[in-house]
């Protein structure tokens, strides 16, 4: 039974994984001075050269990158090769102003495969599995990412991309699925609906590798009751390369991040400052190995904890939680943090689907936060206890858990609109209100 896998990249003694990393860095810092006006001019700006930077020790000597960089760079401002040694574009998912356009060699890919391979693999993924991708294809980097890591590992890979249920489930069950790879959200809804066709006993199903939004642990927990599965997440951004920039282990206890293509930092969001291992910050990366499109610095946004704590899996590649919210997508409602993924843990500890919209409004000068709930079947057929006193219920939990109260409004099964891709949590309708 063949596995691809690098276990002494994997299982490397963190002392040589750091000269690894101080090596690389070393290396790629002089090559995007080398190669790339937009950081040159930043580095110079802040008095900066290559020969200051002697490895990781030195990264806070380094200019930030952030998505607005990349938007006023759009399209080629941050290319570090000629266009005629790339071979492909990815793109981010956003619907307005500039994308974010990420540039990749034909080394790129190859690199990204290998790191979706390893995440395959953590999975339990093995020559012998059938690989069922329904994360979308094209720009999205979701589906390239690992249907290349599904090759990699040597799996029949079905590149089904999303939506068609129908068919996702048809192929599911005559191909024999094995490990299913998609967004949370749609996991959701292809349980729901496999047990709708009442085809549950013919699948085949034995992990699934999710990402691309923000999911609770109580959100797994139902997934992997529902599908019979372990449900294992990834992470990745199409800045940095895509899924598989860090994945998890069988412990399920944070993402091993590929630190050998990969540095990991975590900031106070508002001062810049470098935070200790166990804290809480912002994330931010640095590309080790990319050729194409290295980001220095990259601000991700995206809010957690590292920790290098031993894991039994082996790995020593040091872990990222879950992201606990964003810095720039954090709302604020009547003057306190507000994580949607607060909501979702409240909804499903009481046993609610995975069906929900969050509302937020602006009356006059006070703000107005009202979430709709979708009823489970039985939750529905059940008239011991009133709908009112259900809303009751959810109302003082939810105030238990942010401090402030919201509205609850439940609905019929069936009410709220699916996804077949990224799921629309959040409606805030106060941005009407910005310039």
């Amino acid at each position: 039974m063949k596995r691809y896998y690098q276990p002494e990249i994997e299982t490397m003694p963190v002392d040589q994984l750091k000269e690894l990393q101080n090596e690389r860095l070393v290396k790629q810092v002089k090559y995007v001075y080398d190669n790339v006006a937009f950081y040159r001019e930043k580095m110079d700006a802040m008095g900066v050269k290559p020969e200051d930077i002697h490895g990781t020790a030195d990264l806070y000597k380094l200019p930030f990158i952030t998505k607005d960089d990349l938007k006023d760079q759009y399209p080629y401002g941050l290319l570090a090769k000629p266009l005629s040694d790339c071979v492909r574009i990815q793109s981010t998912s956003g619907t307005t102003g500039r994308r974010v356009v990420a540039f990749y060699t034909q080394h790129d890919i190859d690199l990204w495969d290998d790191c979706c391979a390893r995440a395959i693999v953590a999975a339990g993924g093995t020559n012998e599995d059938v690989c069922h991708v329904c994360y979308g294809y094209g720009l999205f980097t979701g589906g390239p990412g690992l249907n290349g890591g599904s090759h990699k590992v040597g799996c029949l890979t079905l590149p089904m991309s999303s939506g068609n249920t129908e068919r996702q489930i048809q192929f599911m069950t005559d191909l024999g699925s094995t490990i299913l790879c998609c967004t949370p959200s749609y996991a959701a809804y292809l349980a729901e609906s496999i047990h709708e066709h009442g085809v549950r006993d013919q699948i085949k199903l034995k992990a699934g590798i999710f990402g691309a939004e923000a999911w609770t642990e109580e959100m797994r927990h139902d997934i992997e009751e529902s599908l019979g599965i372990k449900a294992y997440d990834i992470y990745g951004l199409t800045e940095i390369s895509g899924p598989g920039v860090s994945f998890e282990c069988e412990e399920q206890k944070g993402m091993h991040i590929n630190e050998d293509h990969f540095i990991a930092e975590v900031i106070n969001p508002d001062t810049g400052e470098v935070l200790p291992e166990g804290e809480r910050g912002e994330l931010v990366f640095t590309c080790l190995t990319k050729e194409a499109f290295p980001l220095i610095r990259y601000r991700t946004r995206d809010i957690c904890i590292l920790s290098r704590k031993p894991c039994s899996c082996g790995r020593t590649h040091i872990r990222m939680t879950k992201p606990l919210g964003r810095s720039d997508d954090m709302m604020v409602v009547k003057g306190v943090n507000v994580f949607p993924s607060q909501i979702e843990t409240v909804l499903m500890n009481e046993g609610y689907p995975a069906n929900y919209e969050l509302i937020v409004d602006r009356v006059g000068n006070s703000d107005t936060i009202e979430v709709n709930v979708e009823m489970s079947t039985e939750m529905f057929n059940d008239f011991k206890v009133s709908t009112a006193e259900r809303e009751k219920k959810l109302v003082s939990k939810l105030k238990a858990m942010l401090g402030i109260k919201v509205d609850v409004k439940l609905v019929a099964p069936k009410t709220i609109a699916r996804s077949e891709g990224k799921a629309v949590r959040v409606i805030d309708k106060r941005n009407l209100y910005k310039n």
